[in-house]
């Protein structure tokens, strides 16, 4: 598996926990779409989807596993 599919994997895992909160699904939901955004060039879907995760850090409510998570999503994803 590529490195994207890794990301789209940890991200639907993290959807699916049910630790999660509502906000949070969402907000992985929209990254999920972004990435899969055909016709659109990677550097811009990974930008979108970076803003997207950006903007949970300021959660005061997720739990420290899920954040966890989200930072390591976070640095594979920077590294395209």
């Amino acid at each position: 598996m590529d490195n994207l599919g890794n990301i789209m994997f940890a991200l639907s895992e993290l959807e699916q926990d049910n630790s999660t909160t509502k906000n949070v699904k969402l907000k992985i939901n929209t990254v999920l779409k972004f990435l899969n955004t055909e016709g659109m060039d990677m550097p811009i879907r990974v930008s979108k989807a970076l803003c997207e995760l950006e903007e949970l850090y300021q959660d005061s409510n997720m739990q420290p596993y899920t954040r966890a998570q989200l930072f390591n999503i976070v640095s594979l994803l920077e590294s395209f």
